[in-house]
């Protein structure tokens, strides 16, 4: 995640049989696929960015989420398991708890709260391959939002931090997303460029900053969900 660190102190699955329920899902990259299949949930383990934090019922990243989802004929429900507050080892900590047997893959999205704390890379790096390790041994399909560190901390942290995200993803066969906040403009590199999209705080985005990061993340959900056994 990329800001300026002028910041409030408010931070932020089971493997299924193919059964006969057939959906089409439209993609915005040309392919249609209809395929038989149950109905899948997805686990969103995250922070504030996840849990809606400062929005009203249904403005949130997980209710948009789902409406998107709804209308592209998708059988798919998102569960809100975002936390405001959480750091990398929050997320860790209820996991095992979290991932109930309905669940059939999962998007992570931690780290901020790891950067709002100052803590070492090499912590917040250690958290989440513990998280796609628990993934991995459930057949959990992942999707990893990354964040991106800001230059305050100096070169050596941002490019630790920065790189745990890719890295991770390609040692664990994860999808990757590189930035939360490249989602609602892919050409911003601090949210302060897209300030009309954000809460007065600078670190949330408005429910018009989320709709515009379920526009970009519901095509890779129904990737993630093409990857559930």
């Amino acid at each position: 995640m990329i800001f300026s660190f002028t910041l409030s102190p408010v931070a932020y699955g089971a493997l299924r049989c193919i059964r006969n329920l057939t959906f089409t899902l439209a993609l915005p990259f040309s392919v249609a696929t209809a395929v038989n299949a149950e109905s899948v949930t997805v686990f969103a383990l995250g922070d504030s960015l996840t849990a809606g934090y400062g929005l009203a019922d249904g403005e949130g990243l997980v209710p948009q989420l789902n409406l998107w989802l709804a209308d592209q004929g998708a059988d798919i429900t998102v569960l809100n398991g975002g936390v405001s507050g959480d750091t990398s080892a929050g997320g860790l900590s209820r996991l095992a708890w979290s991932l109930t047997p309905e669940v059939d893959a999962m998007i992570v999205t931690l780290g901020g709260n790891d950067l709002l704390r100052g803590l070492q890379p090499v912590v917040t790096r250690n958290n989440i391959e513990k998280i796609l390790v628990e993934a991995q041994t459930r057949a959990l399909p992942v999707l990893l939002i990354g964040m991106e560190a800001p230059g305050n901390f100096g070169p050596d942290y941002k490019t630790a931090f920065d790189q745990l995200y890719p890295e991770l993803a390609a040692q664990y066969g994860a999808q990757h997303i590189a930035s939360y906040f490249g989602l609602i403009d892919p050409d911003a590199t601090d949210p302060g460029q897209i300030a009309e999209l954000m809460q007065a705080d600078g670190i949330h985005p408005n429910a018009d900053g989320v709709k515009r990061a379920v526009e970009s993340l519901g095509p890779q959900i129904l990737k993630l969900v093409g990857q559930v056994d």
